[in-house]
């Protein structure tokens, strides 16, 4: 009779347990659910705001939760946005600022990061440490500085002024001559034995180990400079060198602003920024993971 209880005990145990591990796997998929909901609720208003007519935005003459979707589709307003200012220049010019700016940080960064990683030369760590220190200073602090220097260089309404200061970075860097540190030292050595010089290392073995960590920074400095506001409005003056955020502010005026040509504008606008993180995705997490295992 013990050997029963003993046994029913455990099936009971058993069975609590697994009762146990489904709510909690319950719990975690609801605060999952609503956690996404919650972050895709605005990018869905403004995909349904840029479908609507210019009375419907603010109508609260029906629930709330209905009032979301459109009664009539207006896909015009996507055709109207790209009428009402220059949208396909500001677009164009997003997209040169933006690649050259993303392909230049990573060129710079992977050559800094495998030289303060592989390379040894004198003061190396201490010139490390300063060059690192510059992530506590604001940007908002040197912005002046640097805009002075392209004034006295004759750069200021210029893609030069708006490209090259965004080139090189610390975070980049940082972030890249962690995840180099990580690799195995001896394909280096077997590489020098057969006689392969350090540019050579750096491009044939270093780069295609190092796609995880390339495409992270790719995908966070391409975000971060299509979506810059402060400094194009600060640099650029003509109407033809304006980037996209600086241009969505012409859908906008004193007395009056469109919001579905603007919502409109902004949705073609994130588009890019969602391509880009689907295309890396694969490499975006593991970046993350092995990125800053060793340092």
């Amino acid at each position: 009779m013990s050997g029963k209880r003993v046994q029913t005990e455990l099936e009971k145990s058993r069975t609590r347990r697994m009762q146990f591990d489904i709510l909690k796997k319950a719990a975690s998929y609801l605060v999952l659910s609503v956690g996404t909901l919650a972050m895709v609720a605005p990018f869905l208003w403004m995909l349904a705001t840029s479908l609507k007519t210019p009375g419907e935005v603010f109508s609260y003459q029906r629930p709330w939760w209905v009032d979301w979707v459109p009664t009539s589709f207006v896909w015009q307003n996507y055709v109207k946005s790209w009428e009402v200012v220059p949208f396909a220049r500001f677009y164009l010019n997003s997209i040169i600022v933006t690649l050259l700016t993303t392909l230049g940080q990573v060129f710079t960064s992977s050559m800094s990061g495998y030289a303060f990683a592989r390379l040894q030369f004198p003061g190396r760590e201490k010139i490390f440490l300063g060059y690192l220190a510059t992530l506590m200073i604001p940007s908002a602090v040197t912005m002046i500085p640097v805009f002075i220097l392209l004034r006295f260089l004759g750069w200021v309404d210029t893609y030069k002024g708006l490209i090259l200061p965004g080139v090189f970075t610390a975070y980049g860097t940082f972030m890249l001559r962690q995840f180099f540190m990580t690799l195995p030292k001896e394909l280096e050595d077997a590489a020098k034995i057969d006689g392969c010089s350090y540019f050579g290392i750096f491009w044939r073995i270093i780069l295609p180990l190092s796609k995880p960590a390339l495409a992270t920074l790719t995908t966070f400095t391409f975000m971060g400079t299509w979506m810059n506001f402060m400094w194009p409005l600060v640099v650029v003056n003509s109407q033809e060198k304006f980037t996209l955020p600086v241009g969505l502010a012409y859908f906008q005026s004193l007395h009056h602003t469109d919001w579905t040509l603007l919502m409109a504008a902004s949705m073609m606008m994130l588009a890019p920024i969602l391509l880009v993180f689907i295309f890396n995705q694969r490499y975006f997490v593991e970046g993350i993971k092995l990125t800053g295992i060793k340092g």
